[in-house]
Parts: structure tokens; sequence; C-alpha cells
């Protein structure tokens, strides 16, 4: 089981490197951390179990953030209409975005960030990204758009070495430009 000790934060010199891609099928070692992973966010979005285990509640989490430099990320979270989105990506890849940029009003956050980072995170609205889903167990190419479209790139940033603070404008953090959604 994965638990907060096992998470590193933005100080650590692994989160800030690029991540291999994940031969398929999954070795066993690699499926284990996918599902150890998405229990992680599954209890620390319950209360109870969250304080039980001393999780910080996270909506995604990817494998760099727990040492290991591989392209796997999962994602559990709700979209505005209230539909779950469930997935572990394995070697993922974003192969069409909008124009349209969006950010969270309220910032974004980060189970590997204990320190709040002030400003807006602009990212597209809507992303197409083409994956091997451990959940459903196969390719998948997924259309999302709006805030889970937001955490899968916040995400995918991480297979990469970028940390959601590094897009913030340091010289204009809240700036908004026309056309930018909020959300």
């Amino acid at each position: 089981m994965i638990t907060k000790k096992d998470i590193l934060d933005d100080s650590h010199k692994l989160l800030r490197e690029k991540s291999e891609d994940v031969k398929l099928p999954l070795s066993e070692k690699d499926a284990k951390l996918l599902d150890d992973m998405m229990e992680y966010l599954i209890m620390s979005q319950d209360a109870e179990k969250a304080k039980e285990y001393d999780l910080n509640p996270g909506v995604g989490m990817a494998a760099p953030q727990v040492g290991v430099l591989k392209k796997m990320f999962v994602v559990y979270t709700t979209d505005e209409n209230g539909n779950l989105h469930q997935y572990a990506l394995v070697n993922p890849k974003i192969i069409s975005t909008s124009v349209t940029k969006a950010y969270l009003e309220g910032g974004e956050g980060c189970l590997s960030v204990p320190v709040s980072h002030e400003g807006y995170v602009k990212r597209y609205n809507k992303v197409k990204i083409k994956a091997f889903d451990h959940i459903s167990n196969k390719d998948v190419l997924l259309s999302l758009k709006g805030y889970v479209a937001i955490v899968v790139q916040h995400e995918y940033d991480h297979l990469f070495g970028v940390l959601y603070y590094d897009r913030i404008n340091k010289n204009d953090p809240f700036g908004i430009k026309d056309g930018e959604i909020a959300i």
C-alpha cells in the first residue's frame, strides 16, 4: 500500500527527470504499482480512510511521484457532470489539443508539492490522449475536456519532469487572456 511517506516531494531530483516507456504486456510489478496508486487515490477521497491511513486527498498520481521513472499515471475523479473518470494509463501520448486554454480558478495542487504556489496554470481545455489503459486492459483513445483534461495534463507533465508551478507565469501569475476559460 502506498502512503504519504512513499510520495516524493518536489525537492527530490527524480521528479525533474524524464520517464521511460513501459514494456507491454505489463509486468506484474508494473501492474501492481498502478493498482496501488489507484488504491491510494480511492482511499484518499474517503474522509474516514484518509484519516485512518494519513493520506492527502488526490485525484491523480504519476509513477515518478513514487520514485518510478516509467510513463504511467492514474486518475480517479469526476467531471463537471458527476461522471467518474478512472484510468490507469501506460505510455500515454497527447495526440491533439484544443486551441482554447483553461485553468482552475482555485489553482492547482499536487501530492508532491507541500507548499502552495499561487497563480493560474494554463492548460488545453480539450485533449485527445492515446494510451494503454490497465483498467480496461486495452489501448484507448480518450477525448477529454475541462477539469478532467486539466488533471490528465498535470499527470502527463510528471512523466517529463514538469511540475505545475513551472507553468505559472512568474511576471503575471493571475493574468488572463481573451478566450481562456476558468474552471
